[in-house]
């Protein structure tokens, strides 16, 4: 019945159905609601949001003339060189920092790139780091680290100055160093080659001094043109009993430069004593110590065994394995031939006489004489006969 009811109204228009409705029925008047525009309450939210505006807008005023002001002020600019406070350099001359900040000059101290700079300060060859900041309301404070050379480094006829790193620094003029002469390395060369060099160079003298001092005054020159093997000349090295006259070229190799150094100054003397005059020693090799392999002496024969060292009283060293005593090197005469032998070990005969003679010609008619021994088997054969 509903859905036929249901079909019927969908059927007739609605016009024709709204005529039929009961005019009886009362239309229904909307019910008005009163409100109170602007009570108490709502004046305090208003205040609140107007004040929060007002405030806003005068901090961002504020803060925009602050930024006009520190930004375009002439008392914020970098004016002249003097604004540029320099500390921490002895060789850099200031010149050449003031030189990096000309592009700088009459900008704002905000407005200059700072990480630029330092940058630029840290490429001039003897700065090894620098720290750049302002300083306001107008200067710019730089400070400087310089490298430390450990070395004179000869490149052809020119000598220059190196450090730990390998970076090739110009001599200043009104420096005095005291450094070995160091060979083998070249501006050409790349540079982490250069510093893996440098750092051998640097171990060795380090090492040296923990046994003596005074040990690297008297190294003159190091060659490192093999990066394996440290070639140091001595001139008037002290050992362990007298000095070494002259200079004296010892190959280190790569490592352990503390106790070879050791075994030198404890045996140089005995050397000089085996082999005479020392001008070169090699101490590369394990338990074994070549002495003039450059240079050796005309009066030795070709090495033929090696002779043990005295043990080496060495220096105590934290945490170092106990090194065995090197064998030097030297010749051993030639043993004799084999006819000098037998001709020096031989007796001289005495001489022969008649009565000697003819006792000799008795005893071998006797022999002579004498029948030969018979054997069991032929006794058998003579008895069965």
């Amino acid at each position: 019945m509903a859905k036929l009811k249901k079909i019927e109204a969908e059927a007739y228009p609605q016009e024709v159905l709204a005529e039929e409705e009961p005019r009886y029925l009362r239309r229904q008047k909307p019910v008005e609601i009163k409100r109170r525009k602007f009570g108490k309450k709502a004046w305090k939210g208003y205040f609140r949001v107007a004040f929060l505006v007002v405030l806003l807008a005068a901090c961002a005023g504020a803060i925009f003339a602050l930024g006009e002001f520190l930004l375009t002020s002439p008392a914020m600019a970098l004016a002249s060189p003097s604004q540029v406070n320099l500390s921490g350099n002895r060789f850099v001359a200031r010149a050449s920092v003031l030189e990096i900040f000309a592009p700088d000059r009459g900008r704002n101290v905000l407005r200059v790139p700072l990480a630029t700079r330092r940058a630029e300060i840290e490429a001039l060859p003897w700065v090894e780091n620098a720290t750049v900041r302002r300083a306001l309301p107008n200067r710019i404070e730089v400070e400087i680290v310089e490298r430390t050379p450990i070395a004179f480094v000869r490149d052809g006829s020119d000598l220059f100055l190196a450090d730990k790193q390998g970076v090739i620094l110009d001599r200043p003029l009104e420096a005095d160093f005291r450094f070995p002469v160091v060979t083998g390395i070249t501006a050409a060369m790349p540079r982490e080659d250069r510093a893996r060099r440098m750092q051998l160079m640097s171990d060795f003298m380090a090492q040296i001094r923990e046994i003596r001092s005074d040990a690297g005054d008297s190294v003159s020159e190091i060659d490192l043109s093999d990066a394996n093997d440290v070639q140091a000349t001595f001139a008037g090295l002290q050992g362990a009993d007298a000095a070494v006259p002259g200079a004296l070229l010892v190959h280190f190799g790569n490592g352990d430069f503390h106790d070879k150094f050791q075994v030198l100054l404890n045996n140089i003397a005995q050397w000089e004593q085996a082999a005479g005059r020392v001008a070169s020693v090699d101490l590369r090799f394990e338990k074994e110590v070549v002495v003039n392999p450059e240079n050796p002496v005309p009066d030795l024969q070709p090495v033929a065994k090696s002779v043990p060292v005295a043990p080496v009283a060495r220096v105590p060293r934290v945490a170092k394995a106990t090194r065995a005593a090197p064998a030097l090197a030297v010749a051993e005469p030639q043993p004799p031939l084999a006819s000098e032998r037998l001709a020096s070990e031989a007796k001289p005969r005495a001489p022969i006489t008649a009565d000697r003679a003819a006792s000799k010609v008795k005893s071998r008619a006797r022999t002579k004489s004498k029948p030969a021994p018979k054997s069991r088997r032929a006794k058998k054969k003579q008895i069965a006969n």
